[in-house]
């Protein structure tokens, strides 16, 4: 019987460069970065804004909103694209599937124009 460690060094010999490599980029920057900054430095920066306040402020719904349909329709062309490669491949029960599949996202994405998800007034 024949063992399948000879199939996982490859395997192991890229986890170890990985490794080895983010130990560099680690050891290299530390030895290149400054030894005494200033305290201009030290500062915090925020798009060349003076930060005033706390960071403990209460953000508006709608920034949360936009970001999970954006994520909803992100993952949305993340099931589409690779669909698309092989799509004559499959034939038509496949590409019911993703008409399926489109038409609830879009049934959403007219959902939340309507309850104005998408308004920023």
């Amino acid at each position: 019987m024949q063992t399948l460690l000879p199939d996982y060094i490859p395997i192991f010999f890229f986890f170890l460069l990985g490794v080895a490599f983010v130990g560099a980029a680690f050891v290299v920057s530390w030895l290149l970065r400054p030894k005494a900054p200033s305290i201009e430095k030290c500062a915090p920066y925020e798009c060349g804004e003076i930060v005033r306040g706390t960071s403990r402020i209460q953000f508006n719904i709608r920034f949360y909103l936009v970001a999970l349909i954006f994520v909803i329709f992100d993952v949305e062309i993340l099931f589409t694209v690779p669909w698309a490669v092989v799509f004559q491949k499959m034939g038509m029960q496949a590409y019911l599937e993703m008409v399926a599949f489109i038409v609830v996202l879009a049934l959403g994405l007219v959902y939340a124009w309507k309850k104005g998800a998408l308004e920023w007034q």
